[in-house]
């Protein structure tokens, strides 16, 4: 899109002005191809519209769909197909796809590789990404009808990128963002208490005057029916003002609510996320001591080191800390780790706690990450990893 808009802007080296791209989607092409041939003809009138016009760029997402795309018994596919005409360059191509399938698929068809320009795009830094949100931030703005501050775009990329570890920038910054407007556009535009109460009451009247009507008790639906009009006016009357007062309404989003929009997902509290953070940090013993009675020492230690890893003194990448806590049964070696975990988390239940007497053979030990590859329950993931990976932020305990 980027490459298209640049092309529209003449922002572009002069063999690129006046070219044009196009989407090919090898997933229509290949849809009701049911004889062995009409994806190949299907195919060949779109290479032939193409090179006929001579000035289309072709675009292939997920470029690695190519091969073996619809190739039914004794047919080529569409790899064969483009191959000789992206040789003598009749095509002009950009394809897309991960770097897993490019590994999977293309690397193994040598021949393709070779007609394609390799370009890694890696994931942009934080500061990178900022400045893609500050370019996109009118398009959001525009679409949510809301504002949206530098604090809260800077607070986008960065907790993004600390909290969110299963997707990559910019996207994951984006999604907050956008989330964060729909959010604040959706509470402007939610009725308020006082309408949904007057709803309710006008329900329960209209309920009421039946009543009375099948009971044949008309002085009281008559006084029933007054108190409906009423009520409908007290509610027409509401409506308007509120309808009125949210013309050209404009929430803000600022860090506060891409704070509240990343604890909602990952289920870390706001304060985690926020400068509240350091504020409880200072206190950390004293909120220890209220479950925990004495084990002075343990208790510092753990504090210090918490400390140290929020002050930026310790990889970020890293846990907080490792601790092996020894000591007689029932003197609260567990009950620190569950105070650990109510404190930094908010949650008791973020404690993942394993029980390791039960991994006391050499063969349990792939109940905790998993088996090899190709034995049985590969794909199943380890009782420790899929924890983990559910919830990255937890305090993990290996007991006994």
């Amino acid at each position: 899109e980027g490459l298209a808009q640049a092309i529209v802007a003449g922002n572009v080296p002069e063999t690129l002005k006046g070219k044009q791209l196009y989407t090919l989607d090898l997933g229509s092409l290949i849809a009701g191809s049911r004889y062995r041939g009409d994806f190949e003809e299907r195919l060949k009138k779109v290479i032939k519209e193409i090179k006929g016009r001579g000035d289309i760029i072709t675009f292939i997402d997920e470029i690695h769909t190519l091969v073996g795309a619809g190739a039914a018994e004794g047919a080529v596919d569409a790899a064969s197909i483009l191959k000789p005409m992206l040789a003598r360059g009749e095509l002009q191509t950009i394809g897309a796809t991960t770097l897993d399938e490019f590994r999977k698929y293309f690397e193994k068809d040598a021949a393709l590789e070779r007609r394609f320009q390799s370009i890694q795009v890696n994931e942009p830094t934080i500061p990178q990404t900022i400045n893609i949100l500050k370019g996109l931030r009118d398009r959001y703005e525009a679409h949510h009808k809301v504002s949206i501050t530098d604090g809260a775009i800077v607070a986008a990329a960065k907790l993004a990128d600390r909290y969110v570890a299963d997707r990559y920038l910019p996207d994951k910054a984006i999604d907050l963002i956008d989330e964060a407007g729909a959010r604040i556009r959706l509470s402007i535009l939610s009725s308020p208490p006082e309408l949904r109460e007057l709803e309710e009451k006008v329900a329960a009247v209209r309920v009421d005057k039946e009543k009375a009507i099948e009971s044949q008790d008309f002085e009281g639906a008559a006084k029933l029916r007054d108190d409906e009009k009423k009520l409908l006016s007290e509610r027409a009357k509401l409506t308007k003002q509120f309808r009125s007062g949210n013309v050209g309404a404009h929430g803000v989003v600022d860090e506060g609510l891409i704070a509240e929009v990343l604890a909602a997902a990952t289920g870390i509290p706001v304060f985690k996320l926020s400068e509240e953070e350091s504020a409880k940090l200072v206190f950390m013993e004293a909120e220890l001591h209220k479950r925990v009675i004495g084990q002075k020492a343990a208790v510092e230690s753990i504090s210090k080191a918490i400390r140290r890893q929020r002050a930026g003194l310790k990889d970020p990448n890293r846990p907080s800390g490792s601790f092996i806590f020894a000591g007689p049964t029932g003197v609260g070696k567990t009950e620190l780790a569950k105070a650990l975990a109510e404190f930094l988390f908010d949650d008791e239940g973020a404690l993942i706690s394993l029980d390791m007497s039960e991994y006391a053979e050499k063969h349990t030990v792939s109940r905790l990450f998993g088996a090899p590859p190709g034995y049985v329950g590969f794909d199943d993931g380890g009782q420790l990893t899929e924890r983990v990976r559910r919830k990255p932020f937890s305090v993990v305990l290996f007991d006994e």
